[in-house]
């Protein structure tokens, strides 16, 4: 029986290959370091999915999508040349077209069929053009689609072959004015079961919705919870029982799960059957608004990388969704080392509860990334966390946020970079582990012929730079960054800055670890013992 247990646990590696699933361990977290295979041989995915939520509803927004997937075909890899392409998602809205709150009759069944006398209940909106969207045909060089439309539905789509490894999508969305006016702009997201959103709110002038889109041809039933200062704040039965239809997608107002205005709430979505992409869209009256891309999995560390130099004001939000109270060491990672904010040497964060913390301008003029490590005390508490960041000043503010991140394990990717104004930043966490990054600047979606320059990281320091560029760079182009061997932990993310007359308009994506490849152990014993 042991023989056969070990088998099958290499056969679920296997096949978390072929499908592109990967259980990936959260830095400092030592329990799942520990059920973290020793050795083994990585191999590429061969099929990834990703959803992009409808960009904007704004009539004076600019949204360009950039795909990309890597090039160069790892051992293992798929032969076939593969595919990679994007198809418009219907979208559930009530019977004034307004965006549901909550899956109903209609939504459940999947066929939309609500009237008016259906009094606040959703329907299925069917996208106006269902033909592929960012098709993708090559490795190695950008493709760009712009809109201007409104009407722009969400995304749903997947690439397989020598495309499924590091597929990437950008979405990156200019509005002109109005609430939430500025630069947004997101990574498209891969399914899955559960999300944390640290940093949401509730708060007046605020206007948060989680978009919940299902890529798949079965329902998703989801629930969304609401936590504090002083723990849960979802009304009863607020956010239960959400059924997102089949390649549908559902936007839900946060302030309609709740009475009780907050700001730096966090919002637990998770999926009872199915599985979903799910971004938060943040706008504000007077700080614009950007996605809230969902944060790493909750764990003892958390590492939230690429604070502008600039930032005016930083806020942090984080939340313990464990049984114990969690006492983290607040650290600044700068270009010369770790440095603890004056004040802020230990935070305490309840069990279930969130923490917020004002850092104020916390980079003074140097770039730099946030590090939570769990305190002296002995604390293992689980933790996760987001900020918002401003830049500028007065009427000119603009308004971005940093979640925690997975660390770069094989490679990263993120597309949309431009000849002006993209930033990298890279941060290596511990003292004494210097990381060795590789960073590929890709041929241009216009033209132009890619670029390879080699970063060292000191440990415990933080790296901003203008990344390299394709040579006769000829629109936008990918960026991948490659630990090399031997190298510490790295983190990473990427700002993007596309000024809008005196608007300092921004958008800032983590980096983490792509999931092109899975690190498949070596069996234990032959699989054939399965058929035993």
């Amino acid at each position: 029986m042991k023989r056969t247990i070990i088998s099958l646990t290499a056969a679920a590696a296997a096949l978390a290959a072929v499908t592109g699933v990967a259980a990936l361990a959260a830095p400092g977290d030592g329990a799942a370091a520990a059920a973290a295979p020793a050795s083994g041989t990585r191999l590429p995915v061969q099929r990834s999915t990703l959803v992009c939520p409808a960009p904007s509803s704004s009539e004076v927004a600019d949204t360009t999508y950039t795909a990309f997937a890597p090039s160069g075909a790892a051992a293992g890899a798929d032969t076939k040349k593969g595919t990679a392409q994007l198809q418009p998602a219907g979208t559930v809205a009530d019977s004034h077209g307004n965006p549901a709150g909550k899956g109903g009759k209609d939504a459940k069944d999947g066929k939309g069929k609500g009237t008016a006398a259906d009094a606040g209940a959703p329907q299925t909106v069917p996208p106006a053009d269902t033909k592929p969207v960012v098709p993708l045909q090559q490795a190695g060089k950008p493709v760009t689609v712009a809109t201007d439309s409104p009407d722009a539905p969400a995304l749903t789509g997947s690439a397989d072959g020598l495309l499924a490894p590091g597929w990437t999508v950008q979405q990156t969305t200019a509005v002109a004015a109005g609430s939430g006016r500025g630069l947004q702009g997101l990574t498209c997201t891969a399914p899955d079961t559960q999300f944390w959103f640290p940093g949401v709110s509730t708060a007046a002038g605020r206007t948060d919705y989680v978009h919940l889109t299902n890529p798949d041809a079965i329902p998703a039933v989801v629930d969304l919870e609401l936590r504090g200062k002083d723990g849960a704040l979802t009304e009863s039965g607020g956010g239960e029982d959400i059924t997102v239809p089949p390649h549908t997608t559902v936007p839900v107002l946060l302030s309609t799960l709740t009475t009780t205005t907050v700001d730096g709430a966090a919002l637990h979505v998770t999926v009872r059957s199915g599985r979903i992409g799910a971004a938060v869209q943040a706008a504000d009256a007077k700080t614009g608004g950007d996605w809230l891309p969902p944060a790493a999995d909750p764990a003892p560390s958390a590492v939230l990388p690429g604070i502008p130099a600039d930032a005016t004001d930083v806020q942090l939000v984080a939340v313990a969704p464990g049984d114990a109270d969690a006492d983290v060491t607040v650290q600044l990672a700068t270009p010369t080392g770790l440095i603890t904010p004056a004040g802020l040497d230990t935070l305490h964060v309840k069990s279930g509860m969130t923490t917020t913390v004002d850092l104020k301008d916390i980079t003074k003029g140097e770039a730099g990334s946030l590090v939570l490590t769990p305190s002296g005390d002995g604390s293992t508490a689980p933790i996760t966390a987001a900020l918002r960041v401003l830049r500028g000043k007065g009427d000119s503010q603009e308004m971005a946020f940093i979640p925690a991140t997975r660390p770069v394990e094989a490679r990263g990717t993120v597309a949309d970079n431009r000849a002006k104004g993209s930033t990298l930043t890279l941060v290596a966490p511990e003292k004494g582990k210097d990381a060795t990054v590789k960073v590929t600047a890709s041929a241009g979606s216009g033209g132009g012929s890619p670029v390879t320059k080699t970063f060292t990281v000191k440990g415990g320091t933080n790296l901003a730079v203008q990344p390299p560029q394709p040579s006769g760079l000829k629109g936008s182009y990918a960026l991948t960054v490659e630990p090399q061997s031997g190298s510490g932990p790295v983190y990473a993310a990427r700002m993007l800055a596309l000024p809008q007359g005196g608007l300092p308009a921004f958008t800032i994506q983590p980096v983490p670890d792509d999931r092109g490849s899975v690190l498949v152990p070596t069996a234990g014993q032959d699989l054939s013992l399965l058929t035993r």
